[in-house]
């Protein structure tokens, strides 16, 4: 007796929940959260997408990490998936320095080779307020995967200027380096007395609504 394939027994709204899951992972580069699967379907709650996603990991067609948000993987791909989760700290402005005091809050669950993090960086995440750097195509409300390492010129960088953080580009002037905004209604950031690159940007994960 022959076997059907697993995906060949999906029902119609699964078929279009993987295709959901497949379209958001190549567009974000993580998968979506429960609430985003419950809004794009129009689910009453999270549970109703809780259900359709165990119910296809019990076909095979996907398969969940337990304790990681967002972590799931598609069987053919667990060969080249390594899912982490990377600490949020708060957000960081993208506009004029504000004092620097942050506070974690939480994780996201990223596939490092689909965003193309170094697998061994010492990696954050920080919410973008402001729209200092939307020369760069970064937004209000976007998050921006960070590494800690030295910077170089033009690099995008989380930085501690003067005892207060920003978002801005890495520059280096003369021999001293200066922070640049992209956007020309915001100045240049010279450092009167300190400035400590926090981490380099390295990737951009951008929630549509």
């Amino acid at each position: 007796m022959l076997s059907t394939p697993a995906s060949l027994m999906l029902t119609e709204r699964q078929r279009e929940m993987l295709d959901f899951l497949r379209t958001y992972q190549r567009t974000h580069g993580v998968m979506p959260s429960t609430r985003d699967i419950q809004k794009a379907f129009g689910f009453s709650s999270q549970t109703a997408a809780m259900s359709h996603l165990r119910a296809l990991e019990k076909k095979g067609v996907i398969q969940r990490h337990a304790g990681l948000a967002r972590a799931v993987v598609f069987p053919q791909d667990l060969e080249r998936a390594e899912i982490v989760d990377v600490p949020v700290y708060g957000s960081i402005p993208a506009g004029l320095a504000v004092d620097a005091e942050q506070q974690a809050e939480g994780c996201i669950s990223v596939d490092v080779h689909t965003l193309g993090i170094p697998r061994h960086a010492r990696t954050f995440a920080l919410k973008v307020r402001g729209d200092s750097m939307t020369g760069a195509h970064i937004l209000d409300g976007d998050f921006v995967v960070l590494e800690v390492r030295e910077p170089r010129p033009r690099d995008i960088v989380a930085a501690l200027i003067d005892g207060e953080t920003t978002l801005k580009r890495y520059l280096v002037r003369n021999g001293r380096p200066y922070l640049k905004a992209e956007n020309p209604e915001y100045p240049d950031l010279i450092p009167a007395s300190e400035l400590v690159i926090q981490g380099v940007m390295i990737t951009l994960i951008r929630h549509v609504r």
